[in-house]
């Protein structure tokens, strides 16, 4: 059965894998360059292309490797050739998951240690800044595209595409709502449970011209928010400006709301000229005065790694639970 498995399987699997190899070949020659260097514009492409290929890579597998696994021979009835020889219903089944899910597993692996591998000195710039500038490691965006959770991701994938298939037993119509829950599941992991995995910490910035970055506001120049400087390393979950009384204050109290530089005014006198920031971090430093206060709601840097794992076992989980629904679904196909 695992031989039949295979003979089925290698068209799809080999492709993916020799795509794999030419990407670790791109990385190895590229990523040496990148040690040492604080300025990485011209790889931009590169990184924002290893981030996508991490996120295509799960939806592939879902759609390609674990829809047609089982819904093919669904649609042309040799499962119930098969069921008539001497493999049971549960050893077919049990071998397409195990040859998928590990398939799956180790392409996702081998993927995700290559980009990490190659955006470490990237990631390691990122992590020490308190600015805006750069996503850090625990960014959504960053975060799903690098340790251990993709594993993860490939699993759920795979066993979600059999399970849908099982369901419907029509390979294009399956394929089309698998890749939707895919979507649907990595948007709302990263914002619904992520934040919550671990209790968020947070933190109190005196809002003084030093730890000004910076100000929000909309098309009329009402001062909205304000930008302070952010724990090194950190997902920011809430930035938010809070009154004496401790109640968070959008917008702006009106005391500030000429501290917005415009074309042709100057925050403080009003009078015609370029903006000048400085001028602004001053003004707006009048909160702190008052007994305003910034309050940073965040995860911080040193927990990537217990996220990794907490997410990477919420997937296997839902791939286990997945699995129980195929076994379930099996006895219903005839």
């Amino acid at each position: 059965m695992t031989w039949l498995t295979w003979r089925q399987f290698r068209v799809p699997a080999v492709s993916v894998f020799a795509g794999l190899a030419v990407i670790g070949v791109v990385l190895a020659i590229t990523g040496p360059d990148l040690v040492g260097r604080t300025d990485f514009s011209d790889s931009d492409f590169l990184y924002s292309a290893t981030i996508l290929l991490m996120y295509l890579l799960p939806a592939v597998i879902g759609v390609f490797w674990g829809v047609p696994m089982i819904t093919r021979e669904l649609e042309t009835g040799t499962h119930s050739l098969i069921w008539n020889q001497t493999i049971t219903r549960g050893r077919w089944l049990a071998t397409k998951l195990g040859v998928g899910v590990l398939a799956g597993m180790v392409a996702s692996g081998l993927l995700s240690l290559a980009v990490t591998w190659w955006a470490s000195p990237i990631d390691a710039l990122a992590n020490q800044q308190t600015e805006r500038g750069m996503l850090n490691w625990l960014s959504p965006v960053v975060f799903s595209a690098r340790g251990i959770a993709p594993i993860g991701y490939a699993a759920f994938a795979f066993v979600l595409g059999v399970a849908v298939g099982m369901l419907l037993r029509r390979t294009v119509l399956a394929m089309g709502v698998t890749l939707l829950a895919l979507v649907g599941v990595f948007l709302a992991v990263p914002f619904l449970v992520r934040p919550y995995l671990l209790p968020p910490l947070e933190q109190t910035v005196a809002i003084e011209s030093d730890s000004i970055l910076g100000a929000h506001g909309d098309n009329t120049g009402l001062v909205e928010a304000i930008i302070v400087r952010e724990p090194t390393g950190a997902w920011v979950l809430a930035d938010e400006t809070v009154d004496p009384a401790g109640n968070v204050v959008t917008p702006l109290p009106d005391f500030v709301q000429n501290c917005m530089p415009t074309p042709g005014r100057n925050p403080q006198n009003a009078q015609p000229g370029p903006p000048e920031p400085g001028d602004m971090r001053a003004c707006l430093a009048k909160l702190g005065e008052r007994g305003y206060h910034q309050r940073i709601t965040y995860q911080p840097g040193y927990r990537f790694w217990p996220l990794q794992w907490l997410e990477l076992a919420i997937y296997l989980a839902f791939s286990a639970l997945l699995t129980w629904l195929c076994f379930r679904r099996l006895r219903h196909l005839s």
